[in-house]
């Protein structure tokens, strides 16, 4: 993680805790000529636009004290959305049950991708009911294998 991040999460801790909000994700990235320093948060049943823009005014104020990031860049607050990342291991938990999306690092059972309903985490690894044309299959992903792992929306 960067220092950015890391810097960022402290900063913003407070601000939540204080609002009874939870941080979801914090990233510093490149797309095109910008940076944008995303800061993602949520609660039950969710965060409504209102306490995005008193979290980002209160964290910008913060972020303009200090000045850590040298390069100008866009600070954007928001809810991590009905595909929201799965980083933690309360969020693992959380999942159990709901459709899911993992990338790893390298095939498991051939899949690299894999996408089904998150059927048990036990800390170590992941158990995921998939559907392959009409065959339902249980996969199991050891959790260090995951590259990336986020909530999927099914139609």
């Amino acid at each position: 993680m960067s220092k950015i991040t890391e810097l960022t999460e402290e900063l913003v801790n407070p601000i939540l805790e204080d609002m009874n909000l939870e941080l979801v994700d914090v990233e510093f990235v490149k797309e095109g000529s910008n940076w944008f320093l995303r800061v993602f948060i949520d609660k039950e049943p969710g965060v409504d636009i209102e306490e995005c823009g008193i979290v980002s005014e209160r964290l910008s104020e913060k972020l303009d004290e200090l000045d850590p990031i040298q390069q100008n860049y866009f600070l954007e607050v928001s809810s991590p959305g009905a595909e929201r990342p799965l980083k933690k291991e309360k969020d693992f938990h959380n999942a159990i049950g709901k459709h899911v999306y993992v990338k790893t690092y390298e095939p498991i059972e051939g899949m690299k991708e894999i996408e089904g309903v998150l059927d048990k985490y036990d800390g170590e690894s992941l158990t995921i009911n998939v559907t392959i044309k009409t065959r339902k299959k249980e996969v199991t992903v050891p959790k260090e294998k995951v590259a990336k792992a986020r909530l999927a929306v099914t139609f």
